[in-house]
C-alpha cells in the first residue's frame, strides 16, 4: 500500500495530533500510516497489545468499555483529530458514555472527529442501490446500536461545532482476514442465495479514507466501500482459483447450517454506492474484490 498523505496543518495551525479509540484491525491500519509522533494515544482492551503498541512508540491506554480509561482524558487535551472505532453495545457507545464529557467540554484543539460505522444501518433494500441519502432501517441489533451511536456523536459534534465524518464501512478484509485465510483453514463455504450481493472494503481503503477526510477536516456521512457489489460465492471462487485452492462445493443458503447471526447477515441485501467520497477526490486503492485479492496474493 502507498501510504495516504498525512494531514497537513492549515496555515497558522499546529500539526495534527491523533487519538484513536479502539485500535483494532482498522484502527491499527490507520495508525500505521503515520509517524508515531503524530499520535497522542490509542486504546485497546488488551494489556499485551498495549505493550506491543508502546514498543512501537505509540502511547497506549487500556479501555475495556466498562469504566473510564486511566489517563485518557488527560491525553485528549492536546488532540486535534479524534478517531472513534469502538463498537457500541446494548447500553450505548462506551466511549461516549465514559469520555463523552471530556470530548464535549474539553479538547480545545480538536479540529475533526471520525466515527467508523457500518453500511448495516441501511438495512435491507432488496438488492437496490443505496447512497448516503437513502433511508436507514437497520435490521440487526448491532446495526441499530450503530445508528444510535451515530446520532449521539452527531449531536455532540454539532454542539461543539466540530466537523464529524461518519464512515459507513462495508465488509472488511485485508491481510490476515480474507478469503485465502478461510480457504487455508477449511472455513470457506460457497453459500448461494439467489440475488444476494455484498460490498466489501479493503482495510487499506479504510485507512486511506480516514487520512483523506481527516486531512480536509471534512464532515458528513460517507459510504466507504468498493465499487462492485458481488455475490459472496464469487469471491470464494476467485480466491480459490488464483490461490491454487480446491473449490469448495456450493451450499444452498436455505438448507445451510448457519448461526442466527450469520443468517441475519444474509437478510440484508443492497448495493452500496461510494460516489460521494470519490466526488471529493478520493481514489480507491482497490476498486473491487478482485483487485484486493490480487494484491493479497502477490508474492
Amino acid at each position: 500500500m502507498t501510504k495516504p498523505a498525512q494531514p497537513d496543518a492549515p496555515d497558522g495551525e499546529e500539526a495534527p495530533r491523533f487519538f484513536i479509540f479502539g485500535c483494532g484491525y482498522s484502527g491499527s491500519a490507520f495508525a500505521n500510516t503515520f509517524d508515531p509522533a503524530s499520535i497522542a494515544g490509542v486504546t485497546t482492551r488488551s494489556p499485551e497489545k498495549a505493550a506491543r503498541f508502546r514498543d512501537d512508540g505509540l502511547p497506549a491506554f487500556l479501555f475495556d468499555g466498562d469504566a473510564p480509561g486511566e489517563g485518557i482524558d488527560e491525553a485528549l487535551a492536546d488532540v486535534t483529530h479524534l478517531v472513534l472505532s469502538v463498537a457500541p453495545g446494548p447500553s450505548g457507545d462506551p466511549v461516549w458514555h465514559h469520555h463523552g464529557g471530556a470530548i464535549a467540554r474539553g479538547m480545545p484543539r480538536l479540529r475533526w472527529i471520525g466515527y467508523l460505522s457500518t453500511v448495516g444501518v441501511y438495512g435491507d433494500h432488496g438488492g437496490a442501490w443505496v447512497d448516503e441519502a437513502s433511508p436507514t432501517r437497520p435490521v440487526s441489533a448491532r446495526s441499530r446500536e450503530r445508528l444510535e451511536a451515530e446520532e449521539a456523536w452527531t449531536k455532540l459534534a454539532q454542539e461543539r461545532e466540530t466537523p464529524l465524518a461518519i464512515l459507513r464501512l462495508s465488509g472488511i478484509y485485508g491481510p490476515g482476514r480474507n478469503a485465502f485465510e478461510n480457504l487455508r483453514s477449511g472455513r470457506a463455504r460457497r453459500l448461494v442465495k439467489p440475488g444476494q450481493v455484498f460490498n466489501r472494503i479493503h482495510v487499506d481503503d479504510i485507512a486511506g479514507a480516514l487520512g483523506f477526510l481527516s486531512g480536509r477536516c471534512e464532515g458528513g456521512i460517507f459510504n466507504v466501500t468498493d465499487d462492485e457489489p458481488a455475490p459472496p460465492q464469487d469471491v470464494v471462487a476467485y480466491a480459490a482459483r488464483i490461490g491454487g485452492f480446491s473449490l469448495p462445493p456450493e451450499v444452498d443458503f436455505e438448507t445451510a447450517d448457519l448461526s442466527p447471526m450469520a443468517r441475519s447477515f444474509y437478510g440484508e441485501n443492497k448495493r452500496v454506492a461510494n460516489s460521494k467520497l470519490k466526488a471529493l477526490g478520493y481514489g480507491m486503492f482497490f476498486r473491487n474484490f478482485r483487485e484486493g485479492l490480487d494484491a493479497l496474493n502477490a508474492p
